[in-house]
């Protein structure tokens, strides 16, 4: 288990501390605005992993409590500083590294097959992506598509969702110019487009194209103007295909969960904000929100931040019934942490998972805790230093098509250490260890259970030359790593 040590403080930064982290010398360890962390500046930065096996990966340090019961199957799937998934000890199973940032790391379907997606770009100050792609990779790690946005726009980090025919929604931004005089700016000032398109995976083909700016106006917005960025007066930051060919769309900048017509892009209707159609009692109420979701059975799950600028004392994870023909909506469930009152000035997510557990993200407060549907909470985690735009969980099963990796090391007294990892392997239950005085003339010399995504497997005496081979649960061999020379210790 990943532990943090005594003492140690996960800084909590406002949404406007963000912005300004994200563009400064500190952009790789703290977010901006609603995305995620770039690499660490230095391999010596506190809250990461270090490997002997893998000195390039230092994934973000966990901690999880409990379980107090056993939490649902599958992997965590985050993006602290780039893409990792996680065990339920907090252990990395699959690091990858990324040049700047990333966000929205999951698991979907396409072509009938599970593939791995997320975004990966740089972040602006006033928090979309400005320059950007969505990456896809299979269950060997191997890239399917890079998809990019089109009519001159950049894939931003909010969103990239894939529906059952291939098509996948995902958010762009667009600067342009208009009259923002009533909202305390000039007679022509820049704002954001919040764009959404879809495009067909197989094809490349645009079929969606929807502009905020033509459906929302900016009376809507609880977005305040400021001089020195764009106005941003809706900011889409999640997409959901519906089951009747629609899409659930949630805009945090106008407290507004929308539900949008395919064909023509009207605005069916608006649940919560200042055009609200739904009738509902004073505790279903929802500010700076994030991740609508639609399930069967009239439900929608939503995140409801509530902070910066505060608008209640803590966040929640809500689990929503809307009923579209009486046009009424109810809370059937609120989630809030259960040790102490979070309130996330950005990002969070809410799923609701397979065995009906309810896995709610914090965002900006570095926590993520999965619930029976009752509110029995099931596992907390926390990370040492970095956020996750979104903590979700899925199965996976990953076979990595490079080969494992190990270092080594003599030790006085006649004994020697072998490291081995195999970055993304889902199957290794433990390592076997050959050694001998040539590459050539390997013998087994040790084995060990695999612990977490290195282990160390101490053997008998100092063979110069060395290599380990991963084993699943049932005694199979899975792969061989090199044969390395093992140096002496200083």
């Amino acid at each position: 288990m990943s532990e943090l040590r005594e003492g140690s403080q996960v800084p909590t930064l406002t949404r406007r501390q963000f912005l300004v982290a994200g563009t400064g010398a500190l952009g790789g360890v703290a977010l901006a605005a609603c995305g995620s962390s770039s690499a660490p500046p230095s391999a010596a930065i506190t809250g990461v992993a270090h490997y002997r096996s893998r000195p390039d990966l230092t994934p973000s340090l966990f901690s999880i409590t409990g379980p107090a019961g056993l939490p649902a199957r599958g992997f965590l799937f985050v993006n602290p500083t780039g893409p990792v998934m996680i065990d339920d000890d907090g252990e990395a199973v699959w690091v990858r590294e990324v040049p700047i940032a990333s966000t929205n790391l999951r698991v979907q379907q396409y072509q009938g097959k599970p593939v791995l997606t997320w975004w990966q770009g740089k972040i602006a100050p006033y928090g979309v992506g400005i320059t950007g792609e969505y990456l896809m990779l299979d269950t060997s790690y191997r890239e399917v598509l890079r998809v990019k946005a089109q009519q001159g726009l950049q894939a931003d980090l909010h969103e990239f969702i894939i529906n059952d025919a291939g098509i996948a929604y995902f958010t762009a931004y667009r600067t342009f110019s208009t009259d923002l005089r009533s909202i305390g700016g000039p007679r022509r000032g820049p704002a954001l487009d919040a764009t959404i398109q879809g495009v067909d995976l197989a094809t490349g083909q645009l079929v969606f194209d929807w502009h905020s700016a033509e459906h929302i106006e900016l009376a809507e917005s609880y977005s305040r103007y400021g001089p020195s960025v764009p106005f941003d007066p809706v900011h889409v930051n999640s997409i959901d295909p519906t089951t009747d060919g629609k899409l659930i769309v949630s805009a945090r900048n106008t407290w507004t969960i929308y539900k949008i017509d395919l064909a023509t892009g009207d605005i069916i209707w608006h649940l919560g904000g200042k055009k609200n159609d739904f009738e509902h009692g004073p505790d279903l109420h929802f500010a700076w929100q994030h991740d609508a979701r639609g399930h069967p059975n009239n439900v929608i799950t939503v995140f409801d931040d509530e902070g910066d600028p505060p608008e209640a004392k803590q966040s929640r994870g809500l689990v929503l019934e809307v009923d579209e023909t009486a046009m009424t909506a109810k809370v059937l469930k609120a989630y809030t942490h259960p040790s102490k009152p979070l309130l996330a000035a950005s990002q969070g997510s809410v799923q609701i998972l397979p065995n009906g557990d309810v896995l709610v993200g914090w965002g900006a407060e570095p926590y993520f805790t999965e619930y029976r549907a009752d509110g029995t909470m099931v596992m907390d985690g926390r990370f040492e230093y970095h956020q996750s735009y979104r903590t979700l969980r899925f199965p996976w099963t990953g076979t990595p098509t490079e080969t494992p990796a190990i270092a080594a090391q003599r030790q006085p007294g006649g004994h020697s250490a072998v490291y081995a990892s195999w970055n993304g392997s889902t199957e290794t239950a433990s390592w076997d260890v050959f050694g001998g005085p040539t590459p050539k003339e390997l013998s087994l010399m040790g084995s060990a259970p695999k612990t977490g995504f290195e282990t160390t497997i101490r053997v008998e005496g100092e063979p110069a030359y060395v290599s380990a081979r991963a084993v699943d649960s049932e005694g199979r061999v899975l792969a061989t790593s090199a044969v390395i020379s093992t140096p002496r210790s200083a």
